[in-house]
Parts: structure tokens; sequence; C-alpha cells
């Protein structure tokens, strides 16, 4: 019984190892951890329906929201690598005012960029990856935002996991684009996507289309 109660334990802390958290913000020449609505655990969020599939389960308040201009530099690094193969993606969501005090609830969120798979070998782009970043749409509208990043590990098929965090920022510029908007949890997601439900080891996939929306670039 000891020797079975040392292997789960081993097993367990595998397990954990393989989770990670998005905890901090890259934006233009600069970083911070001090505006990311920081996640309590490095578990992942398995319910695509409740609120935490926003900025994960009970975040911690930022501390600041820091200016970036559009068209910069915006992205996120992790406290380990991309253990789980499976997509990532970074979506804007506009607050309706100070983004300090608003929850994400709505119809505000966009996608701007996504990382999907290549093939002969199938992988994943983000794997083994410990930083994503991206570029602030230059057409992007001034204000504040969440600014949200997910990674979805698909090692158990029909059973995605997400890897969530959100960050507070101030777009500045002249843009004056109007990407369609989704809400999250909502219209951007559905349970039954086959981006989600796909087996990626049997049969290995020879296509793969990341969930959500289309990315918008302005």
């Amino acid at each position: 019984m000891k020797v079975l109660s040392l292997a789960a334990l081993a097993l367990l802390s595998q397990s954990v190892s393989a989770h990670y958290i998005w905890n901090n913000l890259i934006y233009g020449s600069g970083s911070t951890r001090a505006a990311i609505r920081m996640p309590v655990s490095n578990s992942p969020v398995e319910n695509i329906s409740s609120l935490d599939i926003r900025c994960n389960a009970n975040p911690g308040q930022a501390s600041e929201t820091v200016s970036v201009a559009a068209g910069s530099t915006i992205g996120f690094d992790l406290d380990n690598t991309i253990y789980h193969q499976g997509p990532a993606a970074m979506y804007l969501g506009k607050a309706p005012g100070s983004v300090a005090s608003w929850d994400g609830s709505g119809n505000a969120w966009f996608k701007i960029a996504e990382w999907g798979a290549t093939f002969n070998p199938f992988q994943f782009t983000d794997y083994n990856l410990n930083r994503l970043t991206t570029t602030i749409p230059a057409n992007t509208p001034p204000g504040e935002y969440l600014v949200r990043i997910e990674q979805v590990g698909l090692h158990v098929a029909g059973a995605p996991q997400f890897y969530i965090s959100c960050a507070q920022i101030k777009v500045t510029g002249n843009g004056s684009g109007n990407p369609a908007k989704v809400a999250i949890p909502g219209s951007g997601y559905a349970t039954a996507d086959p981006g989600l439900t796909v087996n990626i080891y049997y049969p290995i996939p020879t296509s793969y289309t990341v969930p959500g929306p289309r990315p918008w670039r302005g």
C-alpha cells in the first residue's frame, strides 16, 4: 500500500508540474505583473459555460493599468513552458469605462491573435514556448481594455483544459476600427466546437481550426 501511495503522489506531482500560469504582461518595451488579475491557482478551467472561462477562477485584483499604443507589442510570459498540446489565443475586451472596475461582461471581446497547428508532423505552434506575443492592431480604438490570453490543453480528448489570465491596459492612439465582438462565456465558445472535442492522438488530425472567432487585425 505504501508503494502505491508513493506512486500516486509521484503522478500527482507530475500532473501539477504540468500546469501553468500566465504571470507577466509584456507591453510595448516594458513588462509588469502588477497589471495582471493573477490566478490563485495553476489549475485549469474546464467548464466553458462558467464565468471562470473569462479571466480564471477568482483571480486577484490588478494594482495598475498600463498604457500601450495601438500597433505595439502585447503578450504574456508563463511560469512554466506550455506542456500540453493545444491552441492559444489572445483577446481584447473593451471596458465601458474604467477597466479596474469592469468584470468583462457583455459582448465586448474580440480576438487579436491565435496559435494553431502545423502538420507532417502534427504539432501545435505554441508547444514548449513560455512567451506568446502579438501586436495590438493599429486601428484599435483608444480606451481601457482587458487583454486576455488562453492556452487550451487538448491532451484529454473531449475534456479541454483552459489556462487563462487577464491584464488591464489602456490603449492609446487614434484608431477607429469596429471589430465584431462576442461574450465570454457565451457567443465566443461552443461546447461542441471541433477544435475543442478533437482527439489529437488518433486519428492524427490533418486539419485544425482554432476555436472561437477569427482574429481581427484592423
